[in-house]
């Protein structure tokens, strides 16, 4: 059969086949695991190696090799498994071989606290998951990888930073913090930048109210599990006090239907999903796409494989397999379509003339970081941390203003406050009420709705 590897959080490998996505149980927060898994088409998903030996990886076989991936000569995807992050990569390797059917897949990954940190090892683990395509069953190279990061990958570098804290609206900077200036793969922000345009304005929006955001694309999954990293770096801000009574928002990454009774019960989360149909496969009745209970009728626990018709755990073979459960998110993002069904969100789908002129400036910025770059040999900044420090200022700006009115004597939020942060006092004026709501700030604003006489 097909295998992979992929290195843990806590420090183990873990080997699984190639077919399905790779999940795990909570670890102890120094955990660090690797794995490799194989896919027998026989059998379905299976871990077929990992460090340390003990560690619980449920469900994390339908995680790092997601259904559909057969499709595909190579992936790679990021998930969560309880309080950790997982990044594996997974390859698909022509074999003339009926057992296997004519294709090898494995997906080797890594587990660790902190996502922002597992990009780094991708060149390893793509190294990797190839090796195990054309030597399975050699994991000398993954057991010394284990005992080498194990303590590195939960430790995370730059403890003792004097940089002052940023705070993620309000405490994702658990996960951000202090690895943030070093840890954004490259060309991620730009990218994120061309394929969203004006829109990431709304996304901005969407992320600063903490609403729970559902991105939807077709294969490959890699390229939208750096759609959730960047959403989740829109809403940083670096003044202390905020965000003490909001929700935590939390970056799934990749979820599937097994993911589905996780997410019923968050208030505030950022997460993908990917699925494209075959032409050569016969269209499943919508019906019973949703239904985990019907799926749990064709396996008894209602985990394992099934046929990709049904398609448990995954969406690789189906389409938008959450998009009609809406009691589960209140964004959804359909490639380049933002969208939402509840009723108040619906203003804030439209760009105004503020959203324009932030747009503008952010694309002047990236143009003059291009020209010094080409200029000046020593220039280092990145355009990942221009991204980033750019709404870093815009946020900041917002609530050093709304704190700075919220302790005035008569609290009033003025359409000349709107301006000076940046929005537009009309456009924007859904957007304020919602912020000043979901933060608990206590100012009146005093700007006249459009729609009232």
């Amino acid at each position: 059969g097909e295998q992979c590897s992929f290195e843990g959080r806590d420090g183990r490998f873990l080997q699984c086949p190639s077919l399905g996505p790779l999940a795990s149980k909570p670890f102890s927060l120094n955990d660090v695991a690797s794995f490799n898994l194989y896919l027998p088409f026989t059998a379905g998903n299976m871990v077929e190696w990992c460090l340390p030996q003990d560690i619980d990886l449920e469900g994390v076989e339908f995680k790092s090799m997601a259904s559909g991936s057969h499709k595909i000569q190579s992936d790679f995807i990021y998930f969560r498994k309880g309080p950790f992050f997982g990044l594996a990569c997974f390859a698909n390797m022509p074999v003339e071989s009926e057992l296997e059917r004519g294709a090898r897949m494995k997906s080797v990954g890594i587990l660790s606290p902190s996502y922002t940190l597992l990009y780094r090892y991708m060149h390893f683990l793509e190294n990797q998951v190839r090796h195990q395509l054309e030597m399975p069953g050699h994991y000398t190279h993954l057991a010394a990888f284990y005992e080498d990061k194990k303590g590195v990958l939960h430790a995370g570098p730059g403890r003792g930073s004097s940089l002052p804290p940023v705070y993620w609206l309000p405490s994702i900077h658990r996960y951000m913090y202090p690895e943030m200036k070093i840890t954004h793969p490259a060309g991620c922000m730009s990218q994120f930048i061309k394929f969203f345009g004006e829109q990431i304005l709304i996304l901005w929006k969407f992320a600063l109210l903490r609403k729970r955001i559902l991105i939807f694309s077709p294969p490959p999954v890699g390229v939208v599990c750096y759609r959730v990293y960047c959403c989740c770096c829109l809403a940083n801000v670096s003044l202390p006090g905020i965000g003490g009574t909001i929700p935590e928002s939390k970056p799934f990454f990749y979820v599937n239907v097994a993911d589905i009774e996780s997410l019923e019960v968050e208030v505030s989360y950022v997460a993908c999903e990917y699925g494209a149909l075959p032409s050569s496969c016969p269209r499943v009745p919508a019906l019973l796409l949703p239904d985990t209970e019907l799926l749990d009728a064709f396996l008894s626990g209602g985990v394992g494989w099934v046929p990709t018709s049904l398609t448990l755990g995954s969406t690789g073979t189906t389409e938008k397999i959450f998009e009609e459960k809406r009691e589960l998110y209140d964004v959804y993002v359909d490639n380049q379509n933002v969208k939402t069904h509840h009723d108040h969100l619906q203003p804030l789908l439209k760009i105004n003339s503020a959203d324009r002129e932030k747009y503008r400036r952010l694309n002047e910025q990236r143009q003059m970081l291009l020209y010094s770059q080409e200029v000046e040999e020593d220039y280092n900044p990145c355009e990942e941390d221009l991204f980033v420090l750019f709404f870093l200022e815009q946020n900041n700006r917002i609530f050093q203003t709304l704190l700075e009115v919220s302790a005035s004597q008569d609290k009033t939020l003025t359409a000349e406050h709107a301006r000076g942060m940046g929005l537009d006092p009309q456009g924007d004026r859904s957007f304020l009420l919602d912020l000043l709501e979901a933060y608990g700030i206590d100012v009146m604003l005093v700007i006249d709705n459009p729609c009232c006489p």
